[in-house]
């Protein structure tokens, strides 16, 4: 597919990356492109980055038909650029786009889009230690009415933002509460998408937990409130009595991670035993309790892995492996993003490189 690019006469002063926010700071280009029922997704595009012009009517303003993904572009000691694993995103994001009922992209021009924005912004990707160009394309209905009804128009736009580390803690251990009152997704839902109405619906909880000193909400299971599901931005691991088990992602409640994928299989070339499967709050504590519970950590693209040094459940807190990393969370830690910049073997394959 032709992309027309259009490069901005004004670019950005770029910010330093010491201490840079997450999220805050964004390249000076973005891509677009639009689909029309009956014609398909057209008029592909690189913009300087800027303001998108939408009536107030529409759709997405409304009834929330949206989605979108995140992955990143990292700069290599040698000073090539690359995408981790792009083509699982990819197909991730056309999965919540069937049940958002949104047109899937095709994959090949999902992937030229990727490559020819990062490319166009390459001065955008950063050097400095544990730095990253986050990627964060995103879909929305654009119609202009009312009505509970499937859109006929939408608009793909890709931006992109140059970060350091996702929290303030960094690579330290977090502090996490688990939810016993609130849900966030329940069988049949949007839970296994990655659209914003699942994010809202985290918010009213996971502020009242920011409030008391806890980096993320860690949900339960929304129909019995007894199983481990995922933390607010990512999926969630522990190390009990030398086993890895992790909440399944077969009842679609769970979002299907990327990392997360990775990182099992980078423990099973480990010859770690991984279990996926349901993993009550009972046998959580029990664990936490008796010693067994070794390490946990939470895996995502924006922090990559994040141990966790505290849990709490209804007003008790239980401290994780002394609050320290734990040595396979950095283990795992070393090895997935050794792959992402590039200062290790890529033994799966993982690496698409941009320029």
């Amino acid at each position: 597919m032709e992309i027309t690019i259009t490069r901005t006469t004004m670019p950005k002063q770029k910010p330093s990356m010491d201490g840079i926010p997450f999220g805050t700071y964004f390249s000076d280009h973005m891509f677009l492109m639009n689909y029309t029922e009956g014609i398909g997704w057209h008029d592909a595009r690189i913009v300087p980055y800027g303001p998108l012009s939408l009536e107030p009517s529409t759709m997405v303003l409304h009834y929330a038909q949206e989605i979108f993904e995140g992955l990143k572009a990292y700069r290599t000691a040698e000073g090539k650029i690359q995408l981790f694993r792009p083509n699982e995103n990819i197909r991730r994001m056309n999965r919540s786009a069937e049940k958002l009922c949104i047109p899937p992209v095709p994959e090949d021009i999902y992937l030229q889009a990727l490559k020819t924005l990062v490319e166009t912004d390459r001065d955008w990707v950063p050097s400095e230690p544990d730095t990253s160009l986050y990627i964060r394309p995103f879909i929305f209905a654009t119609d202009a009415h009312l009505g509970v009804h499937v859109a006929k128009t939408y608009l793909f736009c890709i931006i992109c933002s140059p970060v350091g580390c996702y929290y303030p803690e960094g690579l330290n251990p977090v502090k996490i509460a688990i939810e016993s009152r609130e849900v966030r997704a329940v069988r049949g839902g949007t839970g296994y998408t990655k659209c914003g109405g699942n994010y809202a619906a985290s918010l009213h909880a996971s502020d009242a937990a920011e409030r008391r000193g806890f980096s993320q909400v860690l949900w339960l299971d929304g129909v019995e409130q007894k199983y481990i599901e995922e933390v607010g931005s990512m999926n969630v691991m522990f190390k009990i009595a030398g086993k890895v088990v992790t909440p399944s992602v077969e009842k679609l409640t769970v979002l299907p991670g990327v990392t997360r994928k990775s990182v099992i299989d980078v423990l099973k070339r480990m010859n770690y035993e991984v279990e996926e499967r349901d993993i009550s709050v009972d046998e959580l504590i029990a664990a936490a309790e008796d010693g067994t519970l070794e390490e946990a950590w939470g895996t995502g693209t924006a922090a990559v892995i994040s141990p966790i040094g505290e849990i709490s459940y209804k007003d008790r807190q239980y401290t994780v492996n002394n609050f320290e990393i734990g040595e396979l969370t950095q283990k795992l830690y070393d090895t997935i993003t050794g792959i992402q910049w590039g200062k290790t073997e890529d033994p799966f394959g993982w690496v698409v490189p941009v320029c």
